[in-house]
Order: structure tokens, then C-alpha cells, then sequence
């Protein structure tokens, strides 16, 4: 399949965005983009993993084709519901889900709210606790205040092509290459009347309000998962390595996979592993030159 399909649902009273690659008899797979991007930076897997798998990539809300929430309200807990509309919608019982970075911490948290409602989890670089203790809370509301005042300010950059947008994708991760800075550029950017591009993100989401969860919510959420669970971690990320950080105490079971020579973008930099070890998880064939 050369492309996929584009769907739309609703929750919250927002429109949201999904790309559906097609194959519905297969067993369904949910791919689940991090911040400030889009869903389909997944492609690559997508179309590896379509012919073995129902996949559908959200866009989370505020993110590429999906609407923007009105009033900030972009908490991870949002996008939990958002994920559980998304299955109700799609008639999904049970799904594997793929998630990286933010979309990572948000696969975690449905997994351990609805277990029996995920068959397999895997996490690229998204499992993180901070150890620090939260600020008062008025620091708290002060300082997300004033966040909010300065993206109510803030000029969002804009391209005059989409090769200028790809070529800022690309200095900021130097393994991209060409090819795929400029696909990302494409799917991730929108033209306005003035002729120019600017990122589809809404940049509210870098706000932090203080109604977040806290470390012992995530934790209490993800001793409740009891599906087959692979952390996947790059050497090279600025995320700590989740076993130094003794995040592994916190599952009944999961895998921790480290792969060398990759930052934050593990599927990005190191798509051969990446590939190979999903496939390896999800019990997906491997491709024939690789048996």
C-alpha cells in the first residue's frame, strides 16, 4: 500500500486525525507519534509492518491534521481519552500499540488503565520519571502562567519552501537523511494565505500546567500492565537509560532493549534495528534476506 487512508473521529469536541493502512483482517497495531510531530513520521514501519498488521497512526491532538484544543488543554491524560475514542471508534477490543517519546508515556498510561485492552506494548524512548520533587504550587501556577503568556506572544518560525522546513528538521538530527527530513517537512508543515509554511503543531503543548500526574501515578499505572512489554532506549538520548534509572522495578516483566548509536529518534536513526526488534516482538515475520 503506497499510502494510507485519512480518517477522522471526534473526542472532546475536537476533530482528530488518522492515517489507516488498510489490511482489517489482520491483527490491529497502533502507532502513536511523540511531541510536536506527526503520525506520519511512522511510515517507514508502517509499510514494513502492513502486510502482518492492521495499522492505524494517530495524529494527537494539537498535532499535524488533528484540531487544536481550545483553552491549552493538551494534558497526558487527554490523550489517553483521545486513545480510548480512537479504539471505541475504530471497533478495536484490544490493540498492539507502538508509541514513542510523548506517545510513549501515553501508551504506558492507557496500558495501565485498561490491560486488558493492549496485547503488546512498546516504547521508544518514553519511559521517564523525574526524580525531583514538584515546586510549590503556586511556583507551579506562576511559572505556567507565564508560559502561557509568552506562546501567546511567540512567532512561530515560517519557510518559504518545504525544502527550508527539511533542512531545519535536518540540523537538528544529523542522521536524517534527505529523503526522509523532507518527507517529515512535508507531512508536518501547512501553507498559509501568506504563501508561507509554518509546523502544524499548536505551540501550547511546551506548556506544563501543574495538574500533571505525578511520579507515583505513573508508576501505580505501570505496575497494572500485564502484556508483553519492550522498553527501547538510544544510547545516544538525552532521556536517561531506564535501567540506571531503575525504571524496570516499576513492571511486572518488561524487556529493556539498548541500541548504540542512536539518540531520541531511535526509529529514525537506527531504523534497521528498530525494524528487526519490533518485528521480533510483535512475532511479525522477518523479511526473507534477513532469515
Amino acid at each position: 500500500m503506497a499510502e494510507p487512508a485519512d480518517r477522522f473521529y471526534e473526542s472532546q469536541g475536537l476533530r482528530l486525525h488518522y492515517v489507516d493502512w488498510g489490511n482489517e483482517i489482520a491483527p490491529p497495531l497502533m502507532l502513536v507519534h511523540g511531541g510536536l510531530d506527526h503520525c506520519r513520521n511512522w511510515d517507514a514501519i508502517a509499510r514494513e509492518l502492513q502486510p502482518h498488521f492492521h495499522i492505524m497512526a494517530p495524529d494527537l491532538r494539537g498535532h499535524g491534521d488533528s484540531e487544536w484544543a481550545k483553552g491549552s488543554s493538551y494534558s497526558l491524560t487527554d490523550n489517553v481519552y483521545d486513545l480510548t475514542r480512537l479504539m471505541r471508534f475504530a471497533g478495536l477490543q484490544d490493540a498492539a500499540i507502538v508509541g514513542h517519546s510523548m506517545g510513549g508515556m501515553v501508551a504506558l498510561a492507557y496500558a495501565g488503565t485498561y490491560p486488558e485492552k493492549v496485547s503488546r506494548l512498546v516504547v521508544l524512548d518514553g519511559a521517564f520519571l523525574s526524580g525531583s520533587q514538584p515546586a510549590p504550587i503556586a511556583e507551579q501556577m506562576s511559572r505556567w502562567i507565564d508560559q502561557l503568556d509568552r506562546i501567546s506572544e511567540y512567532q512561530p518560525s515560517a519557510f518559504r519552501t518545504i525544502d527550508e522546513a527539511a533542512r531545519r528538521l535536518s540540523a537538528r538530527n544529523k542522521r536524517l537523511t534527505p529523503a526522509l527530513a523532507l518527507h517529515l517537512a512535508r507531512h508536518g508543515v501547512r501553507q498559509g494565505s501568506d504563501g508561507l509554511y509554518r509546523w502544524k503543531f499548536d505551540h501550547y503543548q511546551r506548556a506544563r500546567a501543574p495538574y500533571r500526574l505525578s511520579v507515583d501515578d505513573y508508576a501505580a499505572l505501570w505496575s497494572r500492565i500485564t502484556c508483553p512489554t519492550l522498553l527501547m532506549w538510544g544510547d545516544e538520548s538525552f532521556l536517561p537509560d531506564p535501567e540506571a534509572a531503575g525504571l524496570l522495578a516499576h513492571f511486572k516483566g518488561a524487556e529493556l532493549q539498548k541500541i548504540a548509536g542512536a539518540g531520541h529518534w531511535l526509529h529514525h536513526d537506527r531504523l534497521d534495528v528498530v525494524l528487526a526488534s519490533l518485528r521480533r516482538f510483535l512475532d511479525a515475520p522477518q523479511p526473507a534476506q534477513a532469515r
